[in-house]
């Protein structure tokens, strides 16, 4: 491509990313508006001549146009917790009549997510939410200047300035404890995949009651939330057989922990206690029913859209608390058998 082809293909966002600053700063310029300091105005004006930017009236615009949209970006968009979020989070979008465009990701890719999030902005969004199952996901907008308010659905703070989220610490501590209570002392975890933020939180309450109960924390097996992969867990502990508990990260490896053992013929929970997280729809039907964690994505959609309501009225309010999750019992558990350890 030749330079003035180049040239021709810049945008606002090429501005102002040259220019250091954000588009509204350019669109500001551009419309010749008070409130832009002489050096930053001189920064953006040499930006636009080495460019050789030609503003649209939609660039124009950019700084004054109310759109009523929000952008929403889902990684992990195949998975229960953040497709449930995402589905309330539009709920709550149109109760507070604003529309929403949506930017689904099967996995995390950074470069992806970058250019999406600035694609939404193109749109003139008015905030961007970012619903993210990976820490990449949260790490590939910081210090990215998106010029709007952008609220972060994530289990982890990591340095997010507005972020909701549900407590699975204590959802996972309340799963671990209940079997402690019940008397098993050798709990296995099959934990989610690596880099999984809720995956990290499950995994750490796990460990954090082990030992503070003293008891020891054998490895996680790993899996990748899918019941295939939790039937592979399940085959491998079926053969050790050194455990009277299992914690299961989410319910679809949980199906597959169940299935293994009841091929190795072991029986649940006669023989050994299954708890999952997340209270799938058939998890109250399988047999035994799946004891769980459930999540309030309903109330976590609301929380996000009331957050960026705030963040969009510049409200100094703090982000709210995290929501609670609640242990259901149900018959996949059962104290240990007399004649296990």
């Amino acid at each position: 491509m030749s330079e003035p082809e180049r040239a021709r293909a810049a945008t606002i966002f090429d501005v102002a990313r040259l220019a250091g600053v954000s588009h509204q700063t350019v669109s500001r310029v551009l419309n010749d508006l008070p409130n832009v300091r002489p050096a930053t105005r001189e920064r953006v004006e040499k930006a636009i001549a080495q460019l050789r930017y030609v503003p649209s009236p939609a660039a124009r615009a950019l700084v004054t146009r109310r759109s009523r949209t929000i952008g929403l970006v889902v990684t992990g968009a195949h998975e229960r917790g953040p497709s449930s979020t995402a589905l309330h989070f539009n709920a709550a979008a149109r109760d507070a009549r604003y529309a929403v465009i949506t930017a689904s990701m099967m996995r995390t890719d950074v470069a992806e997510l970058r250019a999406a999030a600035e694609l939404l902005v193109r749109q003139n969004v008015e905030a961007i939410v970012l619903i993210a199952t990976d820490r990449s996901g949260v790490d590939a907008l910081e210090g990215v200047e998106l010029g709007v308010p952008l609220v972060t659905v994530a289990s982890e703070q990591r340095g997010v300035r507005h972020r909701v989220t549900l407590d699975q610490f204590a959802g996972a501590r309340a799963a671990v404890e209940y079997l402690v209570e019940l008397g098993h002392r050798e709990i296995r975890h099959v934990a989610g995949p690596e880099g999984s933020m809720d995956a990290s939180e499950r995994a750490r309450a796990w460990f954090q009651v082990l030992s503070d109960r003293g008891l020891v924390a054998r490895e996680p097996m790993q899996g990748d939330w899918t019941p295939e992969s939790g039937f592979e867990r399940g085959r491998a502990l079926a053969e050790q057989r050194d455990f009277t508990a299992v914690f299961v990260a989410n319910d679809q490896m949980a199906i597959g922990v169940m299935r293994a053992f009841a091929v190795a013929g072991l029986d649940v929970p006669g023989d050994v206690s299954v708890i999952g997280f997340d209270d799938l729809p058939e998890s109250e039907f399988l047999s035994p029913p799946l004891a769980t964690v459930r999540q309030d994505f309903h109330g976590l959609g609301g929380d996000a859209m009331a957050l960026v309501l705030s963040a969009l009225g510049d409200e100094a309010t703090p982000d709210p608390p995290l929501r609670p999750t609640e242990l259901v019992v149900r018959g996949s558990v059962a104290p240990p058998a007399p004649h296990l350890p």
